[in-house]
Order: C-alpha cells, then structure tokens, then sequence
C-alpha cells in the first residue's frame, strides 16, 4: 500500500513539475494571460499535448458518467467547453507550424498527428457521449433554448453523425482509420510544398540578366543574395521575389524558368505530391461514403450558405459564362499590343501574360508597381489600416512591448474599445522566411468565449509575405499588398470584434461561404481616395500621393478583372472537381487537372505544371469543396460595400450596422438571415459583374 501510495505521490508530484517548468500549462503571468512565446521551447509541446489529452478525457468522461439526466448545460455547455488545456497548446503549435515552423516541429506534428485523431475519435465515436446529446437533442424542441443555444446544440449533433457516432462497430473502426491516415497525408502534402517552395532559387550574376528590373526589385534580389551568401542577385518562389520578378524582367527565357518552377513545385523529387492529391482525394471519398454520402463535397456543402453541390456548380457557371468570352478578349488584347512592341510568338504563353500586360498597363494608365510603392511605406500602411478601424468602429490600437511576439518582427498590439475595453491582442507578422508558408492568411491563439461567467478575449494574428526592407530603402508595398493588408486585418476585424458565448460559434468560426464577406468587404477602401490620401506619402520626399495616380489606382481597378475572376474560378471548379469524384479517376493528377481547366482555359496549358500540388487551400487548409466561397464572398461584399457607397465610406451608422449584424455575431444565427439583417436582401451574383465591368447595369441573365 505504501509503495503504492509512494508512486502515485511520485506521478502527481511529476505531473505538478511538468506544469511548474511548462510554459504551454502554466497560466501565463502576461497581460491577458497572453501565450508566452519567448519561453515556449520545442521541448515543451510533446508533454504539453500530453497533458492536454489527459485533461480532455477525464473531461468527456466526467460527462458520461454524470447520473443526472442530459441538460444542455451539463452535456452540450460541458462538451463545448472540455479540451481548453489541448486548444490552446494545439493553437499555438500549428499556428507557429504555418508561421515559423523548423524540423523539429515537424516531427512532433507527426508524432502528434495520430494522438489528435484518437483523441477525436474519442469523442465523436463515444456511445455514450452521443447518447446524451442525442438526448438533449431529441428534446430540443421543449427546453426553450435561446437562438445561439438552439444553434449549438443542433451544431454538435450534426457534428457527431459527421464524426460517425451513428456508424456500426466496424465502421466505426474504419472511419477512425481513415481519419488518421488522412491527417497523416495532410501533414506529408503541406511539408512537400513548403520544402519544395524553398528548395527552388535563381541566382543571377550578370547586370545583363536583370534588364527591365526596376530597382526595387533588383534590391530584393541583391538583399536575397546576400542573405545567402551569394554574389549578385537571388530571386526565390516566395511572393515578394517571384511576382515582381515575372511582371518586370525583360528575359523571357529566365522568365520561363521561373514560371516553371513556380507551377512545378512539388511534381516528382524528393518532395513529390501527385500521388499525394490522388491519396487525400480517395480517403475523402471513402470518409464520405462511409458516412452515407456520394461524395465528400456533398459533405462540405451541405450546411453552408450555398446549400449543396450542385448549386456551387450553379454559382460557378453564373460568374465563368459571362466572364470566360471577356477574359479572352483581354488576353488577345495584350498579344495585339505584345506583337506590336516586338513579341515574336503567335500566342501569349503563361510565362509572358504578367509581363505583357504590366507593360499594357502602364502604357494605359501609366501605372505601375514601381511608381507606386514608394507611396505605400509599410509603417505609413499599418497606421493607416488600424487607423481605419478606428474612424469606423472607434477601435484604438497600442503597441505592446512588453508582450512577445513568436520573431522578432511580429508586432503586439493592445485593441480597445471606444470606451476602453480590452477587446484583442492583436499579432502582425509581415516578411517572408523560409520558417513561413506563402500567401497571408489570419488566425487566432486563442478565440473569444464566456466559460464560467468569466469572458474570454481572443488573440488574432494576421501572417504576410511583404517585401521585407533593404539596405537601402524601407518595406514599401504595392497596391496589391496594401489590399492584401486590408483583406487580412477584415478577417481580424471578425475575430476582434466577436461577442458570444460559444467560443465554436465566434468570431471566424462562420460557414466558409461566409467568412471571407469581413476580408473582402475590406479591400474597397483601398482604392477610395478619401482614405489613401492622408497617408500615402512618398517615402523619401514626404509628397503626398498625387491625385492623378489615385484617378489611375481607380481607373485601372477592373483592369483585367475578368481575367482574374475566370482564374479564380478555375481553382473553384478544380476544387470541386476533386471533391465530387465518386472513385479515384485512372489519369494522374497532371492529366485529371489539365483536363478540368481545358474548356476554360484562357492561356495554353503547360505539360508537366500543376496547380494541385501545392493548392494547399483545398488540400490541407480547409476550403475542400470551398475555395468557390471567395467568390462567393466578393458577391456578398459588393452588395454590402454599396451601401457604404451610398451613404460613406466613412459612415459610422452604416459601419456600426456591420459590426452589429456581421463582425460580432460570428455563427449564433444563420449566415443568410445574418447577411438580410444588414443589407435588408439577398445577394446577387449580377452585384460583382457590374462592380468589375463585366456587364452593364442593364444586363439580364
């Protein structure tokens, strides 16, 4: 008995040392308990999820073996509210796995990866777990829940018979299975495109070859070079190097290189996901089979705004008939003004679209990225993108120094109210570095929720890839980025801004047709000129923008868009066309791609390029059945943003309507009924069509 005793002492005595030197689950003596990420160590997560899981259970558990009969507080609040010990450790990891990842991390997010799957079955495939919910749910219609309860409650049962809780035994079994392995080829696809992404590099040693470059990208590939320790200049695949790269530089033969490495990363090598694709594909099939279901996106559409896969497709068709015929009109524009500058080819090949038709641009509306960027100082942008938070919601944004950052460039800021409520920490972490994936998204450390009567404040973080500073200037950004900026700080916006009980139903935490309407809703202030006025000021001179530019920002804002929108729902409909195969087709990936772009495509296909090995979106980021959804989103903006038009873009009534309706509502009533309650209607896809030019206001579809 005493040895007994002596080893339990011992096991509660570790457990206690393992939370005393851990900073993931010891409570977090910074502001706002905020994570303490200059003491998170790599060494300190595998125990961290340990005890997260250990927690979790004894949590599940203490729900089943409760004898009072099944409440919505102490089954469906209960459930909604076990596993805070694993969500947070679990937020910080994978987030800094996307953002500043190393080997190291990798290896335990495998090790990790089959522990979180068995930890979900746990849950989703408990009898007895789903028979309390079950229970509450049967019941539902007597226990006079309120709007946002009802929604959790039918969100947690739906969420179970997805989980498989109404599967037999066996299937039960295989579902779990099938779950794992997927999670495991998940981690496998998004390692072999990071991998890949940095294992490409061009180094350039001749004056000659940099012909047409300007100078600012010329200092990106000198400060790439030196990074490196090379002579002369390195252009890479991130954003920053590859895109300015291809719309500037003069050699069509180093532009089709990185053309080709760019639409080639992750196609055989060492970091080969063709057969990857392929894999994820047929485990989605099978999940959704097993669960009743023809295929995997009949899953992910069934609940969301659009409300099946057919009418994605539906969607899809409505934006690409009228749009495909401009978007080739535009391109066979560009080849009568390429061939009348001294191109030499008889179509315009991928490699010389973004080049030929910056030139066009700027021959059009003589604007380029290069006169541009220097009015867009990346310190000028962030006072100005906060600062537009501030004139529509009121919102005051305090640098904290003493709160850390996970690198040294991520900046911390305080977000308060009007009245000087805390509401968020929020994380800005702009540059590239071979820790970060490409593209900019938001996220969060942690979301907001009211747990026990006390509420909880979210920690958003948004992720770029800007142009970092060199030598000899400081990070100035395109228009692009700028836009970009305000896409991302809309979805902070969402997750600042929540209000709610249910930390599932807050913030971003919104159908996926839905949560880009806060992101893009936001880009439009990027081309008004009451707002880029009193900020964009030359970097050297302190000129404020002229207005002509600003006419020309305004004027050349359609330019091409039926190209860009034909492009995106390029990715849509290959999104689509993965996820509604019913048996994994006999051609590779290369060859199923090329064959869903062929009827409309607007440039030539390119043998042995693929979009799907790296289309992380859809592959492992969660827009499966999805990514149609930003186009989805920018119907919902142009609708919404037209009655900032009507009244101001600066209009508090109209952006107090938006913050009240949308921003702080998160997911406790329906999308659709959210959207009505601003705008007073339904959308219409005919709304983007006359926003971007594509047809006229009189146009009847």
């Amino acid at each position: 008995m005493k040895k007994n005793l002596f080893i339990i002492l011992s096991v509660m005595t570790a457990i206690i040392s393992c939370k005393m030197e851990n900073p993931l689950l010891t409570e977090s003596p910074l502001p706002y308990g905020a994570p303490q990420f200059d003491k998170i160590k790599n060494e300190h997560y595998p125990p961290a999820f340990e005890q997260g899981f250990k927690e979790g259970k004894a949590e599940i558990d203490a729900i089943v073996a409760n004898t009072d009969e099944p409440t919505f507080e102490n089954t469906i609040v209960a459930l909604e509210e076990s596993g805070q010990t694993l969500e947070r450790v679990s937020s910080i990891f994978y987030n800094l796995m996307e953002a500043d990842t190393d080997d190291e991390k990798q290896e335990i997010a495998e090790k990790i990866s089959p522990m979180m799957n068995e930890y979900s079955m746990y849950i989703s495939l408990n009898e007895a777990l789903f028979g309390r919910v079950k229970s509450v749910y049967d019941k539902r219609e007597t226990l006079n829940l309120d709007k946002d309860q009802m929604r959790l409650l039918e969100k947690t049962y739906k969420g179970f018979v997805r989980g498989g809780a109404n599967l037999s035994p066996e299937d039960k079994e295989t579902f779990s299975k099938l779950s794992e392995e997927l999670s495991l080829t998940q981690l496998q696809f998004s390692k072999n495109a990071l991998d890949a992404t940095n294992a490409f590099s061009m180094n350039l040693t001749e004056e000659s070859q940099l012909e047409g470059l300007p100078d600012f990208v010329r200092e990106i590939g000198a400060s790439a070079a030196k990074e490196k320790g090379q002579e002369g200049w390195t252009f890479d695949l991130s954003y920053p190097s590859y895109s300015p790269f291809m719309q500037y530089s003069s050699c069509r033969e180093l532009r089709e290189k990185m053309w080709r490495a760019y639409n080639s990363k992750a196609i055989g090598g060492d970091f080969d996901n063709t057969e990857v694709c392929r894999h994820i594909a047929d485990l989605r099939i099978r999940i959704a089979n097993i669960l009743g279901y023809r295929t995997y996106a009949d899953v992910a559409t069934e609940d969301r705004m659009v409300k099946g896969t057919e009418n994605v497709y539906k969607f899809l068709g409505e934006l690409m008939e009228p749009s495909l015929p401009v978007a080739r009109k535009e391109v066979a524009t560009i080849l009568e003004y390429a061939k009348a500058n001294g191109f030499e080819g008889e179509e315009i090949m991928p490699w010389d679209f973004s080049y030929w038709s910056e030139k066009y641009k700027d021959a059009t509306y003589s604007l380029s990225d290069e006169v541009l960027k220097p009015y867009f100082q990346l310190d000028n942008c962030i006072d100005a993108v906060l600062g537009l938070a501030t004139k529509l919601y009121g919102l005051q944004f305090v640098e904290r120094k003493d709160i850390p950052g996970y690198h040294k460039d991520v900046h911390v800021f305080d977000v308060l109210d009007k009245d000087g409520r805390h509401l968020s920490l929020f994380y800005a972490d702009f540059f590239p570095r071979a820790s970060k994936r490409s593209g900019a998204w938001m996220t969060e450390f942690r979301g907001q929720s009211i747990r026990n009567g006390v509420e909880y404040r979210p920690f958003i973080s948004i992720v770029t890839n800007f142009s970092k500073p060199t030598e000899t200037a400081p990070s100035l950004l395109t228009h692009y980025e700028l836009t970009t900026f305000l896409h991302e700080f809309g979805h902070a916006l969402h997750g600042m801004l929540a209000e709610g009980r249910y930390g599932s139903m807050t913030g971003t935490s919104v159908d996926h047709d839905f949560v880009e309407l806060p992101s893009q809703i936001m880009e439009n202030w990027g081309y008004e000129r009451d707002y880029l006025k009193p900020f964009a000021k030359h970097y050297l001179t302190g000129e404020e923008i002229p207005d002509e530019l600003i006419d020309k920002i305004i004027e050349a804002k359609n330019y091409h868009a039926a190209y860009a929108q034909v492009r995106q729902l390029q990715f849509g409909y290959l999104d689509m066309a993965w996820h509604t195969l019913t048996a994994l087709p006999e051609e590779g990936t290369l060859e199923f791609e090329k064959n869903v772009y062929s009827p409309i495509n607007v440039l030539p296909a390119i043998d042995g390029t693929s979009m799907s090995t790296t289309f992380s979106h859809i592959f492992t980021g969660g827009y499966s059945a999805g990514y149609y959804s930003y186009k989805w989103a920018e119907v919902l903006e142009a609708d919404a943003f037209s009655l900032f038009k009507e009244k101001g873009i600066f209009n508090t009534e109209v952006s107090e309507s938006f913050r009240e309706n949308i921003l702080s509502k998160g997911s406790s009533d329906d999308e659709a009924v959210l959207y009505r309650n601003f705008r007073g209607h339904d959308p219409e896809p005919r709304a983007l069509l006359v926003k971007l030019g594509i047809v006229s206001e009189g146009y009847a579809e």
